[in-house]
């Protein structure tokens, strides 16, 4: 299911955001992305996030950035760039065709700025990644109550398809009777054509045959049967989706199987209806969890 959710908070000195999104999949596809001071909490979010969401391709960003009045607060790390200078000037002596480093590299250098206010009110990160834990919180439940929404909206339409085909099932279940007769009557007459009216018994027979065939009284309640599955599933709630896909594709084999067996018009038109309503059930499912 698509979902999204996106917020920030402001600590001191700092700003803390963090961004959840996911698409369609038939499976759990999560990908993460986060800033270096919170690489560590990467096992925790996998796990939170994954307690709640089963299905989907759901990327999350978190990003952590210097406030206005904190930016002038950085430092260099003095030991740290003395350090660099000097294995810089070891290493040029031994590889005298090496690229010597540039301002850019050293102040990329992990640990060569110093945030003296992070310093004093996150020692060690532990609280930075507190706080990143309790916006993870709020983020997913904002995220799951889209996804409930999203979900809600696809229930009433998938409810609506099934409301659907039972009033068409309705609809030509007292007309079946009167079309088997009359296909009855039709192959009698061209059985009568083909072997004489000397071989009525055959005939009888073949017609109990075919008779036997084109009765879809199974079918119908075959069907019937799984709609009342798929609306009790819907009423039942959670993660439906793989239950639903699976009912989709046994109301599809029953549609296939009626189409195959209609003996009149009407109840073949009936038969695609189904098939398309069941269609547009079945591509609204990959959309739920």
């Amino acid at each position: 299911m698509t979902g999204y959710a996106a917020l920030s908070s402001e600590l001191p000195g700092r700003s803390l955001s963090i961004e959840i999104k996911s698409v369609n999949g038939r499976f759990l596809d999560l990908q993460l992305r986060l800033p270096d001071e919170l690489r560590q909490l990467e096992p925790l979010l996998r796990e939170r996030i994954g307690q709640a969401v089963q299905r989907g391709k759901v990327e999350c960003r978190m990003a952590v950035s210097n406030t206005a009045d904190n930016t002038t607060a950085l430092q260099l790390n003095q030991p740290l760039l003395d350090q660099l200078q000097q294995l810089q000037q070891r290493v040029l002596q031994q590889l005298p065709q090496a690229r010597a480093l540039s301002v850019a590299d050293m102040l990329r250098w992990p640990g060569m700025l110093d945030d003296p206010s992070a310093s004093t009110a996150d020692p060690g990160g532990d609280w930075l990644r507190e706080q990143g834990l309790n916006l993870l919180a709020q983020a997913l439940a904002e995220f799951s109550a889209s996804r409930a929404r999203e979900g809600a909206k696809l229930g009433s339409m998938l409810r609506e398809r099934v409301d659907s085909i039972e009033r068409r099932l309705g609809e030509i279940a007292p007309a079946l009777p009167a079309a088997i007769s009359a296909y009855q009557a039709r192959l009698t007459a061209k059985l009568r054509e083909a072997l004489g009216s000397q071989d009525e018994e055959r005939i009888r027979q073949e017609v109990a045959v075919y008779g036997v065939k084109v009765d879809i009284t199974e079918e119908l309640q075959r069907l019937q049967a799984h709609l009342q599955e798929t609306r009790r599933v819907l009423d039942a709630g959670g993660a439906v989706g793989k239950r639903l896909d699976f009912l989709m594709q046994e109301l599809n084999r029953e549609a296939n199987t009626l189409g195959s067996k209609m003996v009149s018009r009407e109840l073949s038109d009936a038969s695609l209806e189904f098939k398309l309503l069941i269609e547009q059930m079945r591509e609204q499912v990959q959309n739920l969890e």
